[in-house]
């Protein structure tokens, strides 16, 4: 097993990573982008470290670096990379991952990678691996391709290893592809061999298998593949090489899993701590343990939704939110049914992420209570359905036994009717013996999308509630929801409509089974419909007979107001029935501060930017309010700040909020109404005013006073204080149409967070004001990466970008000043080197210079020395680089002298290369060592040529 690496934790091992390529290589140490990819709508989850590269390796993008090292926070799961259905199955498998990574764009190729990653693992000064536990590969090649083995990096290996332990590879496992199209090229992989007696050489590459892992790959991209598949150089090439974390840390660890690694033992005290469960064990049955099985799953799944959440996703229904929600449910059901929790548990371990990681990802920190208490409120909600559901799955299960296989169609009954991921369900079925029908599955959710197309308000679905109306005799529904979000007991008469097989329209039943899509019509409800921008009301309906319906969304035709949703429980059946009505309060109330904090805002931006601005739109739900109004220009920060300020001094004044229905004809008399212009009111209207009761704008129309409050024809549902909303920010501003401005804007919780984090993240920029001006140019792209990953109010990010902008200056200046005064140095070198040489050749060391301000160097000595042949050069030992430059009179090109080939014989003592024209030719080297016998070299060279 390797020998400890000196300081062998896993925070150092990391720190260790980026040092050596700091250090001894020259690298730039760049932040981590977001898990979650905002700019690249390809990827459900940032899974690479090359993600943040992307534009660089396409040509669309550059950076004011050349090499890079980093470690990138990565999620697979979902899309094409998804490793969620085998972890915790194994000791090697996760959703959320670092990858350590080095990069070069255009600058050093395989010789210094190959050559650097052998340094690191072996050497005693760094990590001291045991070189005969070391494998390589190469690819072989592909003659179908018309490309040849990469014999290049083959014998660079072979430098290092004995043939046996270099391995070639075919184009699936050793040639990388970016996607259909664009750069790719071989890759070589370094593997580590964990047999007692090391003979693990025949197991490179194999499937199935931990005997030898591997832990790092080095990517050489040096082709583009065309639209036509044909593959053609790149004039530039790339270095990318990926290592995993947890792998490595394993190996240098001396463990046989990455879950034995500090990386994952702090997570596994605190579930121990938090659940009271059994231990984990971690003994030679440890993959075979449900209790360990657990204690992997729960602590991968944690790190996973900490960093998502944090870097700004969110559980929900579609796409990467999905994702997020299964993962979180796959955890609570092993904390759940494995090790016996029966309370909330899973949002108590974020604190833990973040005393482990928190220092190395300082985002998750100030992200850790949203972050809980979204995964707290999730968990609630999934485990009302969880012991119904593992109910439904045991009587699924009878009848069945070991190796029989449970039908697709009741898989995928219990995703859709309780909330169970199907791969859930396989988990449960495995640790049964039993396989799941994969492809019935997949034919019954099919079946479900076709049938259900319209469900939750489809345009053609909701065409057909119109139909359902002008064609049916269906009751008024009398709104029951000012002020409340329940009511039991409500007798009344039901009408019940199912979605068409094939159509997806709703039609008339008798009756709806459990799990099929419905429209329900009441006498009365609290449910509040979707109009004037708010969003219909979610909650569920229970029935006298049983049946239980999950109302997604509630629209109103006329005055009939339908209830869509789907049946969860029992048979829902038409007729005269007793009711119980529940809206989601917790919804509803998000909604309503937004809904009024909408009205404050709109009266704010009349007082602050145009008073002649008219709403042309707008739209509440419980996480934002956007609001569309006539006005030609962008908003100026200082708008946006008196805006904000107004409507939070209204907030702080807890204003009581006003709603009375009255005649319209009185209503318009009011001095300072407010309207949606175009929108046709009825003869009687409801008026919502804040800060003065309804009454009195009746009684004295006229009032001038009238105009500096909020009075609107509403018909929404609002709070009964302004104070309620708690806080507002205005997150973003954009043109929707010529003259036309959308703000969109966060009230209470999600207010607070986007201010404390625009405050914390300006904050750090400035202590950057104080800081040394040398590392400001990496903490400017940390802050900036931030920022562009996290919602802020609007007057923040303006704040921060320009705090960012004049550090950016400060940096340029003092590049600049160091440019110069590198250069000042460079050019009194070369006046010394000319006062104090003379004869036909001059063979000199500038020090301090580079290959720029070489060339600056032998314009001072060539402007006294003409006629002379002259050889100058540098080195730096800190970055490993040579420089030289040769000149040669054309007196002495004739004599058979050229610069060229002086160039050429020189270059080689210090590792280089170069050439150029007889009169001027430069080359580099790597070996800052030689330049003494390189110097001496080309002083002979030059007195043969010149004898």
């Amino acid at each position: 097993m390797p020998n400890p690496a000196p300081g062998n934790s896993a925070n150092q091992i990391r720190q260790q990573f980026i040092d050596f390529f700091v250090q001894k290589a020259g690298h730039a140490a760049v932040p981590s982008s977001p898990v979650v990819p905002h700019d690249d709508p390809t990827l459900l989850f940032t899974n690479a470290g090359m993600n943040q590269f992307k534009d660089v390796f396409l040509g669309t993008g550059s950076r004011d670096y050349t090499r890079a090292v980093d470690t990138q926070k990565c999620i697979r799961a979902g899309g094409k990379h998804n490793d969620l259905d085998d972890v915790g199955k194994d000791s090697y498998h996760h959703t959320f991952f670092e990858m350590l990574g080095n990069w070069s764009f255009g600058d050093y190729f395989k010789q210094e990678a190959i050559d650097w990653a052998w340094e690191l693992l072996t050497s005693e000064e760094w990590w001291g691996l045991d070189p005969e536990r070391l494998h390589a590969t190469y690819f072989e090649g592909d003659a179908s391709e018309g490309l040849d083995p990469d014999l290049e990096a083959r014998d660079m290996w072979l430098k290092h290893l004995p043939a046996d332990h270099v391995h070639p590879g075919n184009k699936k496992d050793n040639f990388w592809e970016m996607g259909d199209t664009g750069p790719c090229g071989p890759c070589s992989e370094l593997h580590y061999d964990r047999s007692p007696d090391k003979s693990g050489g025949s197991l490179v590459n194999a499937d199935g298998q931990d005997t030898v892992v591997e832990i790092w790959n080095l990517v050489f991209i040096q082709f583009n593949r065309q639209q036509s598949g044909g593959l053609v150089p790149l004039p530039a090439k790339h270095v990318d090489t990926g290592m995993g974390f947890e792998r490595i840390v394993r190996v240098l660890q001396g463990k046989t899993s990455n879950y034995d690694t500090d990386v994952f033992t702090p997570i596994f005290a605190a579930i121990q701590k938090v659940t009271g469960a059994k231990p984990y064990d971690g003994g030679e049955d440890t993959l075979s343990n449900p209790i360990d099985t657990a204690y992997r799953v729960i602590a991968d799944h944690i790190r996973a939704l900490t960093f998502a959440l944090s870097d700004g996703a969110h559980c929900g229904n579609k796409g990467r939110d999905a994702v997020l929600r299964t993962i979180l449910r796959r955890a609570v059901r092993f904390g759940h049914q494995t090790l016996g929790v029966t309370e909330p548990f899973f949002y108590k371990l974020v604190p833990a992420v973040v005393e482990l990681m928190g220092d190395v990802f300082p985002e998750i920190g100030p992200a850790a209570e949203a972050v809980a208490k979204e995964l707290e409120e999730e968990e609630i909600a999934f485990r009302a359905t969880l012991e119904r559901g593992i109910v439904i799955f045991d009587k699924a299960l009878e009848g069945l036994s070991s190796g029989q296989t449970l039908d697709g169609e009741t898989a995928f009954d219990m995703e859709a009717t309780y909330g169970f991921p199907f791969s859930l369900t396989q988990v449960m079925a495995d640790e049964r013996g039993l396989t799941v029908d994969q492809a019935g599955y997949d034919q019954a959710k099919a079946k479900h999308a076709e049938i259900s197309k319209g469900e939750g308000g489809g345009a053609d679905a909701k065409a057909s509630l119109v139909e359902l109306v002008q064609q049916n005799d269906l009751p008024k529904t009398d709104f029951t929801g000012y002020g409340q979000t329940e009511a039991m007991g409500v007798e009344t008469s039901v009408h019940v409509f199912r979605v068409g097989t094939n159509c997806g329209l709703y039609k008339v039943a008798e009756q709806v089974e459990a799990g099929k899509p419905c429209a329900v019509v009441l006498g009365q409800t609290p449910f509040y419909a979707e109009a004037g921008g708010q969003v219909g009301d979610t909650g569920s309906l229970q029935f006298t007979n049983g049946a239980r319906v999950k109302v997604t969304d509630t629209v109103k035709v006329g005055d009939v107001t339908f209830h869509l949703g789907e049946v969860l429980a029992g048979t829902l059946q038409g007729g005269a029935t007793s009711v119980a009505l529940a809206v989601d309060a917790k919804r509803r109330a998000l909604t309503q501060n937004n809904h009024t904090t909408t009205h404050v805002m709109n009266r704010a931006l009349r007082d602050h930017v145009n008073d002649e601005a008219n709403q042309k739109g707008s739209l509440v739900d419980d996480e934002k309010l956007r609001f569309d109004f006539s006005h030609g220009n962008a908003l100026s920060p200082e708008e946006i700040a008196a805006v904000e300020k107004q409507v939070n001094d209204d907030i702080a004044k807890d204003l009581p909020v006003y709603a009375q229905v009255v005649p319209q004809e009185d209503a318009l008399k009011i001095n300072g109404l407010r309207a949606v212009f175009g929108e046709k009111y009825p003869p009687m209207v409801r008026v919502v005013s804040i800060g003065v009761p309804v009454n009195d704008l009746i009684s004295d129309p006229d009032n001038a006073d009238w105009p500096g409050y909020s009075i609107e024809f509403c018909g929404g549902t609002h709070l009964a204080k302004t104070g309620d909303a708690e806080g507002f920010c205005i997150v973003s501003q954009e043109s929707v149409s010529k003259g036309v401005r959308r703000v969109t804007a966060l009230t209470g919780p999600a207010a607070h967070k986007a201010v404390a984090t625009g405050q914390q993240l300006a904050s750090r920029v400035e202590m950057l004001k104080d800081a040394p001006v040398e590392s400001l140019a990496q903490q400017i792209e940390t802050i900036t990466k931030s920022a562009e990953a996290a919602t802020l109010p609007l007057s923040a990010t303006h704040a921060i970008r320009l705090g960012l902008g004049e550090l950016g200056e400060k940096v340029k200046a003092y590049q600049k000043q160091q440019g110069n005064q590198a250069e000042q140095g460079v050019v009194a070198a070369a006046q010394a080197i000319a006062e104090e040489h003379s004869g036909g050749v001059i063979v000199a060391e500038v020090p301090g210079a580079d290959g720029k301000t070489l060339r600056s160097a032998m314009d001072v000595v060539r402007k006294k020395h003409g006629e002379s042949a002259l050889f100058l050069a540098t080195a730096d030992a800190e970055s490993g680089k040579v420089a030289m430059i040769a000149s040669v009179p054309k007196p002495m090109i004739e004599g058979g002298f050229k610069a060229g080939d002086w160039i050429k014989h020189v270059a080689p003592i210090v590792g280089g290369g170069g050439g150029g024209r007889p009169d001027m030719a430069q080359a580099g080297g790597k070996d800052p060592a030689k330049l003494p016998d390189a110097l001496e070299a080309a002083k002979q060279f030059a007195n043969e040529k010149t004898a």
